[in-house]
């Protein structure tokens, strides 16, 4: 199996007014955020376009369950469906099935410590 997690693909975290900490950061912080929060581009040691979502959601999200806490990281992986099936292999839990955008691939796992995780294989083209 190629390697598992590539990178840090995003920070989603809660807050109280989603809206506000948007409006904040893009006035102090110069973030040009959107609907969902902030998109910071970057390229790799190759030279590929790559990605980091900020995204704040509201304290009552369902989002985030099973797990309680007020975070979810986002690991950008290589050949989702694959490491998904050797993580269940290995008795890690898979949370939901896996889901598919023009972006990339999503699926979920739950850490030793019961926090949700969020795993993304990134469509190529959308990020050159």
């Amino acid at each position: 199996m190629k390697r598992r997690a590539t990178g840090i693909g995003g920070l989603f975290f809660k807050t109280k007014d989603p809206k506000a900490t948007k409006y904040w950061c893009k006035r102090h912080l110069g973030f040009n955020t959107n609907h969902y929060g902030c998109t910071f581009w970057w390229k790799d040691k190759e030279g590929n376009g790559c990605s980091n979502q900020w995204s704040p959601f509201p304290k009552d999200t369902r989002y985030y369950r099973p797990s309680k806490k007020e975070f979810v990281f986002n690991y950008r992986v290589e050949n989702l469906h694959e490491l998904l099936k050797v993580l269940k292999e290995e008795d890690v839990t898979v949370v939901g099935e896996v889901e598919e955008y023009e972006y990339g691939k999503f699926g979920w796992i739950l850490d030793n410590d019961g926090n949700k995780i969020e795993l993304w294989e990134p469509v190529d083209s959308a990020f050159l």
